[in-house]
């Protein structure tokens, strides 16, 4: 059961949540030809009647860049704007996800991105631990992480999340809580929504941009704050035994924040995360606007 915030941003105005809906002949419904993003936001523990944002800056960058895969000219600055007046109208009370949306609106039935009408939406909802923050169960999917000669995987492309439900629901239906995609090259890539990082010998390591990776937020801050506390960090493949050997694992991104792997296949991993927790520590400051040298990665609010 989702509790949705009041307010939705639909067709160039703000509506109740329940009146913002599509008619069933919407191009992108039928042809995966949308892009969305996702940001998280808090109630500011410390100050009444504010509200942080994390990020917020890159989120409309990234969205704004996955529209032009769509042909779509939307600028981030517009983004941003629309967001700020969405959490100012809907004055949410508890920890909450905004999903911004941009997708082919037209009601024909040609797949294509050329002379297409194109709109955006945001609408948002309650949100808490997305998955267990104690640690998560994995396996290898069967299915791969798409190639990006094939797919704009430098964009949320709705279309190629596909493979992430496949991968999904064949681990969670095989006992596992999560599914880590290797790429077509056989190397590790990311989990169905996810990021993922292993720990070795004190090093910090994750796969680089040509693995087919999403260019995680969470994860560009991770590698930032890793940098920063002086923990030796790399971009580079990964193969699947090095994740059965790795001191630690953990998966990143807005909605799962830093989540710690507890076993992979019927591997068990330690439950000594040293990096992982320190890392885990830092990120929730910063998100809760408790560390002033990161206070531009946060948007304040006030409502």
């Amino acid at each position: 059961m989702h509790n949705f915030l009041p307010i939705a941003y639909f067709e160039n105005q703000f509506v109740p949540f329940g009146e913002a809906k599509l008619s069933i002949a919407t191009h992108a419904l039928h042809y995966g030809t949308a892009a969305f993003g996702g940001l998280r936001g808090i109630p500011d523990p410390q100050t009444p009647n504010q509200i942080l944002l994390f990020r917020l800056d890159r989120h409309c960058e990234r969205l704004s860049t996955s529209a032009r895969f769509l042909n779509y000219d939307l600028p981030a600055s517009k983004i941003q704007s629309i967001i700020i007046d969405f959490v100012k109208k809907n004055q949410p009370t508890s920890s909450f996800y905004i999903r911004p949306f941009v997708y082919t609106s037209d009601l024909g039935i040609a797949p294509r991105l050329h002379k297409i009408e194109h709109d955006f939406f945001v609408y948002g909802l309650e949100l808490g631990d997305y998955l267990s923050p104690e640690g998560v169960s994995c396996r290898i999917s069967s299915w791969y992480r798409q190639e990006d000669r094939s797919l704009p995987l430098r964009g949320k492309i709705s279309g190629a999340y596909i493979t992430s439900s496949l991968a999904k629901t064949e681990a969670v239906e095989s006992g596992f809580d999560e599914a880590i995609l290797m790429n077509a090259q056989g190397k590790v890539s990311e989990a169905s929504g996810m990021n993922i990082f292993v720990v070795r010998r004190g090093q910090l390591i994750t796969p680089g941009f040509e693995q087919d990776i999403l260019e995680g937020i969470t994860r560009d801050s991770i590698l930032t704050l890793a940098r920063d506390l002086g923990i030796p960090t790399v971009e580079r493949p990964i193969d699947k035994t090095e994740l059965l050997v790795a001191d630690e694992v953990f998966l990143s991104g807005t909605a799962a924040k830093i989540t710690p792997v507890r076993q992979i296949e019927s591997y068990a991993m330690s439950s000594d995360r040293p990096i992982t927790t320190l890392l885990k520590e830092k990120l929730s400051a910063i998100t809760e606007n408790r560390d002033p040298a990161y206070q531009d990665w946060v948007s304040v609010i006030p409502l």
